[in-house]
């Protein structure tokens, strides 16, 4: 049984892992960009991004997904993700990419209005170009400022993949929930949340690896 409920595990947290990486792959360039456009000069689109920004923070994840996995079908009459399980992992990527963009943007903003106007105003002064300053300069010194908050986010993301059960994707707790139902057992549950703390486990120990790395900017 022990190995039957390992092998189910597994599964799921393949699955999980799927969502994550997805997630992370979608939503830090789109959080980057939202940044960015947040902290523009174009006020129209400072507030464009604040309002979306605004409403996904202020709605829970969990509403989020349910709205963009059932919605299209609601209001076209089709279900646009289709009935698989890859459909509802693709839908459970873009409602958690959209989610987790918006928190990155914040923190990419507060990591770019971090870095002292002295140091892009040094950048000018050298002859370089506003590209050249924002990716050598500015780009550079806000990651070491956002690394720890950012750090938090992607761990909460590990966790909140779990939301996928909702919608019935086959992830990490939704494989150890099925025992609960089928068998009445409720030590797979337990067993999940060793897989969960060995994931979390191996990413804290990635980002205190990537802080040291990033010491020269102190």
């Amino acid at each position: 049984m022990f190995w039957n409920v390992t092998k189910t595990l597994l599964i799921g947290l393949e699955s999980t892992f799927r969502i994550f990486a997805l997630t992370l792959v979608f939503s830090l360039p789109l959080g980057l960009l939202l940044g960015i456009g947040s902290a523009s000069r174009w006020k129209f689109l400072r507030r464009i991004i604040m309002v979306l920004v605004w409403v996904i923070r202020g709605t829970p994840l969990m509403l989020q997904l349910i709205i963009i996995f059932y919605g299209p079908g609601m209001w076209l009459g089709h279900n646009i993700w289709g009935g698989n399980e890859a459909g509802r992992i693709t839908a459970t990527v873009v409602a958690f990419s959209i989610n987790y963009a918006c928190y990155f943007s914040v923190i990419f903003r507060g990591g770019i209005e971090g870095v002292p106007v002295g140091q892009r105003e040094a950048g000018q002064v050298l002859g370089m170009t506003k590209s050249q300053i924002f990716f050598k300069v500015t780009l550079l010194q806000m990651i070491k400022r956002v690394i720890p908050p950012m750090s938090n986010e992607i761990i909460t993301l590990v966790k909140d993949t779990s939301l996928a059960r909702i919608i019935a994707a086959q992830e990490l707790t939704f494989a150890g929930y099925s025992f609960l139902k089928s068998a009445g057992l409720t030590w797979p549950l337990f067993y999940t949340g060793v897989f969960y703390l060995l994931f979390v486990g191996i990413l804290t120990l990635l980002f205190n690896y990537i802080e040291k790395k990033l010491d020269y900017f102190r």
